[in-house]
């Protein structure tokens, strides 16, 4: 079986390429080819031996090139959004214990083994049903049933596919963490799905970060970076945080504006060649090498990257569908358009975070401000990728750490909800127009076309070419629930 080497083996014997290079002088140049010829499969342990990981080769024809994944910190309420449930109307203000509905509580799993209070009785069932909070329409072609608070998403729906059986185990905030490695957080810290995609493809450009975070990252009691981080990928498989000032959009990523791009080189010169040294001297020190090869990506960055993100180079139209010009959705909006300027230069993976979702009380205040914030730079990016042809080799990821409760907390608001909620795909060989899967008659728990959130990795991975067993690290052992298996049902 092939299996994936160091980055930093050669097919010259047991000679390194970091030694190789170092001793022929090449430096920086070298290593850009280096790592070119990486991603082109040129690579082996051994003679004969195919390299298939990291930045190695599809396994197989791909459908898409890269990924922007929008992920909503807090919990996103399926049932504000995409999973309309009007039955919860008809008993708002009854107990579920009282409605028609209490076998859809009694009969979860999760609840069976977990989640009772001290009489033996299931918390959910003693709480409220709460009203929906707003209207829904049928939207496009498809007559998908979006939430008024999604009109510019809606507008899309037929370009999109509403998965609504996701379902997940942590019912607090580490299920950020979750949702992007697969595993719980007591369970530890393990590579995220954006790294598996840069440990597997590498780039496209080797100009800007293979992969690249935008907005507020998950905090420290969820995960915090763990939700982008290569874990034992290493760190070079991490995301790159990427603000959006031109005048310095990566974090150290500038000495100032003072020093001349000659001298930056100078510098960078300096750097290679010390490091080279050192990573003669200590082959094997994962933290050097990411830290070598941060330094001989530094320069080509620091040229692209602020380019990438000067968006008024982008037309008056172009910034007004993304709602450039609202106070109200510039911010997303700014990170959508970067978004796509992102993948038309071939980077991999962009994730983008927002903030902001947990309405445990004045759930309507909160949806409202929050919906409004990201629907309409989403509908934009959707309409611009597909407007420019993008589309079809971008997959766009709508997905938050969980869903709400159909009962009420704290009278006005919904509780955190793993046991059954809605994420939805768009592009890259994803068939739109399409609602698989299904939660109860409330909401409450997925009872049709069930998905663990890595079904949604192995999704992306498919698309992008990739089988995620044949993704494997000598001395990990990963679970089958690791792995995932794609959503056969929307691909095209």
């Amino acid at each position: 079986m092939s299996r994936p080497i160091s980055p930093l083996r050669s097919t010259c014997g047991n000679v390194s390429r970091r030694t190789f290079l170092s001793d022929c002088g090449m430096g920086f140049t070298g290593l850009a080819l280096g790592a070119m010829l990486n991603r082109e499969g040129y690579a082996a342990e051994e003679p004969g031996e195919q390299w298939v990981a990291p930045t190695g080769l599809p396994h197989f024809a791909p459908r898409a090139k890269s990924v922007i994944w929008y992920f909503m910190l807090g919990g996103t309420s399926h049932l504000e959004s995409f999973d309309h449930k009007p039955e919860i109307n008809k008993y708002a203000g009854k107990t579920v214990e009282m409605s028609p509905y209490k076998n859809a509580v009694l009969e979860s799993p999760f609840y069976r083994k977990n989640v009772r209070d001290f009489a033996g009785t299931p918390r959910s069932l003693m709480s409220t049903l709460y009203p929906l909070q707003t209207g829904f329409q049928k939207r496009g072609q498809s007559g998908i049933e979006v939430s008024d608070w999604w009109p510019h998403v809606g507008s899309c729906i037929d370009d999109i596919a509403v998965v609504r059986s996701m379902w997940t185990t942590d019912n607090d905030h580490a299920a950020q963490l979750q949702f992007h490695t697969g595993r719980h957080i007591f369970d530890g810290f393990f590579p995220s799905i954006g790294s598996w995609i840069h440990y597997g493809l590498g780039s496209l450009n080797d100009n800007l970060p293979q992969f690249v975070v935008m907005g507020p990252p998950p905090g420290d009691c969820c995960g915090g970076f763990g939700a982008h981080d290569g874990s034992y990928l290493g760190p070079e498989h991490s995301a790159v945080p990427m603000a959006l000032d031109p005048s310095n959009p990566l974090p150290f990523g500038t000495p100032g504006n003072s020093v001349s791009v000659a001298e930056r080189r100078s510098q960078l010169d300096l750097l290679n060649e010390l490091n080279g040294l050192a990573g003669v001297e200590y082959p094997d020190d994962q933290a050097m090498k990411a830290r070598i090869k941060s330094y001989e990506l530094a320069f080509r960055m620091q040229m692209s990257v602020p380019e990438v993100v000067k968006l008024s180079d982008e037309t008056q139209a172009t910034q007004d569908l993304y709602g450039l010009n609202n106070p109200a959705t510039q911010s997303v909006g700014r990170m959508s358009l970067a978004a796509r300027r992102l993948v038309e230069r071939g980077v991999r993976f962009v994730q983008i975070y927002d903030d902001g979702w947990d309405a445990h009380s004045k759930l309507k205040d909160n949806h409202t401000t929050r919906s409004k914030a990201v629907d309409q730079p989403i509908g934009g990016l959707l309409k611009d990728l597909k407007q420019r042809g993008l589309l079809d080799e971008t997959v766009v990821v709508f997905a938050t750490e969980f869903g709400r409760t159909p009962g009420a907390e704290r009278s006005d608001g919904r509780d955190h909800h793993p046991y059954g909620f809605s994420v939805w795909m768009a592009g890259g060989g994803i068939k739109g127009g399409i609602a698989h899967g299904a939660t109860d008659e409330i909401g409450f728990h997925a009872v049709d076309n069930r998905h663990y959130v890595t079904d949604i990795h192995a999704t992306v991975l498919h698309q992008l070419g990739l089988d995620p067993h044949r993704l494997e690290v000598p001395g990990q052992k990963r679970l089958e629930l690791d792995f995932g298996k794609p959503i056969k049902e929307i691909l095209a």
